[in-house]
Formats: C-alpha cells, sequence, structure tokens
C-alpha cells in the first residue's frame, strides 16, 4: 500500500497492490476493495485474471495500464495520513479475504 503521494495535494497516485500468491489464476470479477475504516469509497473489479505471481494495483485518480488501469476514480485523498486507515479485499461472496493497514504518522 503506498497511503502517502506526492502527486498532489489530492495525492492521485495513491494505491493498494494485490498479488495472487496462489497457484492458480484468480478472475477478480466481483471482487471489491474498500477502505474499511471510512466504510468508502470500495472499487468493485471487472473481469479480470490475475494469474498466479501477478500483481494490480488500484490508484486513488491516476490510470496506469501497466498495473490493470485500474482507479478509485476519487477527486481527493482515499488513504488519511493523520489516522489508522485499513484496505480490505472482499471476494464476491463478501468474505474479507485480506487487509493492510498502517498507523497515523506513517512515512
Amino acid at each position: 500500500m503506498f497511503f502517502d503521494g506526492i502527486a498532489s495535494r489530492q495525492e492521485p497516485d495513491e494505491y493498494v497492490e494485490i498479488a495472487n500468491d496462489g497457484d492458480a489464476p484468480e478472475d477478480l470479477k466481483g471482487w471489491r476493495l474498500v477502505d474499511v475504516s471510512d466504510g468508502r469509497p470500495s472499487f468493485d473489479f471487472p473481469a479480470w485474471r490475475l494469474g498466479p505471481g501477478d500483481t494490480v494495483r488500484v490508484y486513488t485518480n491516476e490510470d496506469h495500464p501497466e498495473w490493470g488501469g485500474f482507479s478509485f476514480g476519487s477527486s481527493s485523498a482515499v488513504w488519511s495520513n493523520s489516522s489508522p486507515d485499513t484496505a480490505g479485499l472482499y471476494d464476491p461472496s463478501g468474505r474479507l479475504v485480506s487487509t493492510a493497514a498502517y498507523p497515523p504518522g506513517c512515512e
């Protein structure tokens, strides 16, 4: 998780990186990435095959095709730099399968 963007005050370059650590490809359609600390925003993945060992990133508001081209499309920073925040990844059934968090004031 890159939570303290440098591009501007809106931090469009923040991102959460998701990796497939399994042995089989995973279709991300229906998976959801959420700022669980605030309950929003959330990003719903379209059909996307993530191969074993592959990674994708979901940016605050930038388009990087080399990382999947995914973005929250938020006009303001998603990940707070002054209070704890947690990103949660939910599978299509709504089960929380992974989290990433950082404490306030992290650099």
